[in-house]
């Protein structure tokens, strides 16, 4: 789990010849380990982001690996030397050693402990470090405590075994942070939300049926589908054991503020939000909020305004994660090309609300 949890992964491109020969043209460094190219003239092969003279388009040829770049007769370059790790692999593994330390760890490692074993200094390991994950060394360490603690509750015999197991030295400082951590209390999360009052209700709006739920922080919920079952299931997966309550009148206003923003998303929604994920999930999903209703960004563009543009393909996860429809517009964001892609409620819908928005 070591990078997939804070968010790293390598991202999915240049898969056209064009799209490689621009990389190569810009010596773009995201490209490095994609592909080689190597030139007819010299012999040699080299990275995409390779600081010698550019090549003739003509003499240019493309490879996956280095060793299909050797087998038609290429050497590596000597000055990008693209047949040893580059600066981005180096930079990738050294902090995905450092994630096994704090994973391994039972309270987590101070910065310079850190730093002293990727081989840098404490300034470069933080900036490298938040690169590459797109959040902090103490963020990640929080983040993977926080979901230590989760395991700890679901399966040690008390909820103070469950602190001191996931790292924490004190109680009391659990419980100052439980209610940030976990959404409720840990005796209630121990119990499956047992205690947890989340009021809900359906409607339907032009995009089919909508499922609204709050908890006393603010919506906590706004699903998207065709049948109302398949959606209260959905939620009742979420919080197994919490007291869900439907057909309460008052909460019914709320359910038609969120229909009406459906409906109208430039409106804006003038109601509390109760957000939960992880550390890299809030960066991306307040990144997303950014975003003006008839306008859209890439995966790439989240990626990078985020601080972690190698990151794309989990950007693309913590949209798909997303459960606050509309609210976080997720919808909003397309591939690198500007096609729509994946969308956890249908891509017709996707398509229905930027269509609706530009219209707006």
């Amino acid at each position: 789990m070591v990078l997939e949890m804070a968010g790293f992964t390598t991202e999915p491109g240049f898969t056209t010849e064009n799209a490689r020969w621009d990389a190569v043209v810009r010596r773009d460094g995201k490209a490095d380990g994609a592909f080689y190219y190597s030139v007819r003239t010299t012999g040699v092969y080299c990275r995409p982001s390779c600081a010698s003279r550019p090549a003739r388009r003509e003499n240019v040829a493309f490879h996956l690996t280095c060793a299909e770049a050797e087998r038609a007769g290429f050497r590596p370059c000597k000055r990008c030397r693209p047949n040893e790790a580059g600066i981005a692999e180096q930079h990738a593994a050294a902090v995905a050693r450092a994630c096994r330390l704090i994973e391994a760890a039972d309270e987590a490692p101070a910065l310079d402990e850190l730093a002293a074993a990727a081989n840098m200094s404490r300034f470069h390991f933080h900036r490298v470090f938040r690169s590459v994950t797109g959040v902090t060394p103490k963020a990640y360490a929080d983040a993977r405590r926080s979901q230590r603690v989760r395991e700890q509750l679901s399966s040690s015999r008390t909820v103070t075994e469950a602190i001191y197991g996931a790292g924490f030295n004190s109680s009391g400082r659990f419980y100052e942070k439980s209610a940030k951590i976990l959404g409720m209390t840990p005796t209630d999360f121990r119990a499956g939300g047992q205690r947890a009052e989340i009021r809900f209700a359906t409607s339907l709006c032009t995009l089919g049926t909508i499922l609204v739920a709050a908890t006393e922080k603010g919506v906590c919920a706004i699903l998207l589908g065709d049948d109302a079952n398949t959606l209260m299931h959905e939620l009742e997966k979420r919080f197994p054991r919490a007291m869900l309550i439907s057909g309460d009148p008052e909460f019914e206003r709320t359910v038609a503020q969120v229909v009406s923003f459906v409906e109208a998303p430039r409106l804006g929604l003038d109601l509390p939000l109760d957000v939960r994920g992880t550390a890299f999930q809030q960066r991306v999903w307040q990144a997303l909020r950014t975003i003006p209703a008839g306008s859209m960004a890439s995966y790439r563009d989240i990626a990078e305004r985020i601080g972690a543009p190698k990151a794309v393909r989990a950007v693309a996860q913590a949209c798909a994660a997303n459960s606050l429809a509309v609210a976080i517009p997720c919808h909003r964001v397309v591939r690198n090309d500007g096609a729509l892609s994946g969308y956890r409620w249908g891509v017709e819908r996707k398509r229905a609300l930027l269509a609706r928005e530009a219209k707006a």
